[in-house]
């Protein structure tokens, strides 16, 4: 049994999951999560036949056709369940689409008489960053809370995966890491699967999470640092860019408040204190996670 295996000891009964999202990243690692513990999984997704989809439920999960705006849909998807976690991205259709599809998605959830909900926020939302989609969450936050049903909030901050991901890939591909965030500025991170875990601790045990809001990071550090260990853990040399505000509010306001953000404020999770109260994570630091990512999906070979 492997080291993380022998701390994720499972907390409390089987529980019946529904998971929005579980065809993307955030839920689908969280879905993965749940099964390995024992739990009982529905998926909601409007691709039942895509090969996300039917990999869950070759994996042994209920697979529903829904949509997290189509509130009819989301209460029958919602009917017998004991924790419903909800995830929304405003990156498809827009902060108003997700603030719309968040409350559709829990009051369905709410009518159903699903007794505990886990929402999946970003850290720091509840201090009027006046950053687009973290308002947005927030708004869906303050809907959640007027419910008057049991929650938690799990709100992890930037993702260590975003690097992998298309918008910082072609940057790699071509030796650099490229972001916002000024060289010598600390921003804190976390990946995906701790984000999981934790969320699944939340999803087990309601009595101790009910009514909480937590902030999640496990690592802080300037993209110099991040640019040096993709460096090391690839085995190709990898410098920082830093790209200019003007630059990226052309492609994006949002994004540039973000970043202008991070260099002004930046997140506040007291990391030595979330891992103290929560042992059962595996936390990983940047460099950890990077030696375990296969770069050779997003660099160009080694000449």
């Amino acid at each position: 049994m492997s080291d993380a295996k022998q701390l994720y000891v499972r907390s409390s009964e089987i529980k019946h999951v529904l998971v929005t999202g579980a065809t993307g990243k955030q839920g689908g690692e969280l879905a993965r999560v749940l099964l390995r513990r024992g739990h009982r999984l529905r998926a909601l997704t409007r691709k039942p036949e895509s090969a996300a989809a039917l990999a869950l439920k070759k994996a042994g999960v209920e697979v529903v056709v829904g949509d997290l705006g189509d509130r009819s849909s989301f209460e029958r998807a919602a009917k017998g369940i004991d924790v419903a976690y909800i995830v929304a991205t405003p990156y498809e259709q827009g902060t108003q689409a997700e603030i719309r599809f968040g409350k559709t998605g829990l009051d369905a959830a709410h009518a159903a008489g699903v007794p505990y909900l886990v929402y999946s926020s970003v850290s720091d939302a509840n201090r009027k960053t006046e950053i687009p989609h973290f308002d947005s969450k927030f708004e869906v936050e303050e809907h959640l809370k007027g419910l008057r049903t049991d929650y938690c909030i799990v709100a992890p901050v930037f993702f260590m995966d975003n690097l992998l991901g298309p918008w910082m890939a072609s940057g790699l591909a071509k030796g650099t890491l490229e972001m916002g965030v000024l060289p010598d500025r600390k921003l804190q991170v976390i990946s995906l699967a701790e984000i999981a875990e934790f969320t699944a601790l939340a999803v087990e045990d309601p009595r101790s999470f009910r009514g909480k809001r937590i902030d999640i990071a496990s690592d802080a550090l300037t993209p110099v640092e991040m640019a040096r260990l993709v460096s090391d853990a690839s085995s190709r040399k990898v410098a920082y860019f830093p790209v200019p505000l003007e630059v990226l509010r052309k492609q994006s306001e949002d994004s540039a408040k973000m970043y202008d953000w991070f260099n002004r404020v930046g997140y506040s999770v007291n990391i030595a204190k979330l891992k103290q109260e929560y042992p059962k994570v595996r936390w990983r630091s940047f460099k950890e996670w990077a030696n375990s990512q296969d770069w050779s999906r997003v660099m160009a070979p080694a000449a």
